[in-house]
């Protein structure tokens, strides 16, 4: 089968389409043929091996795993002897290792069956970004009813999920991004929108009770001003690009200055939870929110993808389509 490998760490152009040997899922997997994939930031800082910190898990010399891509949509070709949720034909989403290939393989429980009105494309552009702004909102937020959310880039791949799910949660949310992408966010539900290249939301009156961060482009003491007294800060993403710690460093910063001020900053790593997938099946289905695509590239072309990505302007999520 075609496969993206690569056999050392670097920058796009290290990732090859090459010919491997097609998988055999184990008693607890099933074998999926894939249909859709996307990218996200985890894909290319563990192409690059950067910030260090991450080649503890990944490999200090070069990748453990020559395979790339988490997020997933397809069909089901095999199935293992253990499997009991799955069936050869079920079309599914979730994730696995080596997800940009032809076929690959995952656990059951990594998996859920993909909604009859949402797309391959749609349904593969949704678990890590989706989890993100999920568990962002919900476990660390503690988001309520009624309250003021910001979402400091909004027009993302995490920040479009966000909105929506902010929504679908019963918030008044404002969503930050720039001039090209006010009307799409607009669009996705956002209630308010602000153009960073012309207001400054760090600057404003307006306070919230919770600001999703996922672009770390103005100063922790910045961002609390924008907060309530009892208000909080969730950190996702940052600027940074140290070689060791990248955007870690912000939120080791982050959890400094909480020592001092009332109001909260939370720090986490999104987690996998079938839970949480059966949670974003339900949204889907019923149409609360609906993925936005910025663009499609084929299997030979993941590297511009990920180079497009890097670029940090993309409109929603970058997919990956084999149809």
């Amino acid at each position: 089968m075609k496969a993206i490998v690569r056999s050392k760490y670097g920058g796009p152009d290290i990732l090859q389409l090459g010919e491997i040997e097609k998988p055999v899922p184990k008693d607890n997997e099933v074998l999926i043929r894939v249909h859709a994939a996307s990218v996200n930031p985890l894909d290319y800082h563990f192409m690059r091996g950067t910030p260090y910190i991450m080649r503890l898990e990944g490999g200090l010399f070069r990748p453990k795993n020559n395979g790339m891509g988490v997020d997933v949509a397809g069909r089901i070709e095999a199935v293992g002897k253990n499997v009991k949720e799955f069936q050869p034909g079920d079309e599914i989403f979730g994730a696995c290792n080596g997800a940009l290939a032809e076929y690959a393989c995952a656990s059951e429980k990594s998996l859920v069956k993909k909604p009859v009105n949402v797309t391959f494309e749609q349904a593969a552009a949704v678990p890590i970004a989706a989890f993100t702004a999920l568990q962002g909102l919900r476990d660390q937020g503690l988001i309520q009813q009624g309250q003021k959310i910001l979402i400091n880039g909004a027009a993302g791949g995490v920040g479009t999920f966000a909105v929506q799910i902010a929504k679908s949660l019963g918030a008044e949310v404002t969503g930050v991004c720039s001039t090209r992408n006010v009307e799409m966010v607009r669009l996705i539900g956002s209630d308010h929108v602000i153009d960073y290249t012309q207001e400054d939301f760090t600057r404003s009156k307006n306070r919230y009770d919770l600001i999703l961060d996922l672009v770390g482009n103005r100063s922790l003491f910045a961002c609390n001003r924008a907060l309530k007294a009892q208000g909080t800060l969730v950190i996702v993403g940052s600027q940074s690009k140290g070689r060791w710690l990248g955007p870690l460093a912000r939120a080791l910063r982050g959890l400094l200055v909480s020592r001092f001020i009332s109001q909260r900053i939370k720090v986490y790593m999104a987690r996998w939870s079938k839970e949480d997938l059966m949670t974003m099946y339900e949204l889907l289905e019923a149409g609360k929110v609906k993925p936005v695509i910025d663009r499609c590239y084929n299997l030979s072309e993941v590297s511009e993808a990920i180079r497009y990505l890097e670029e940090g302007h993309a409109q929603g999520k970058i997919i990956i389509s084999f149809s």
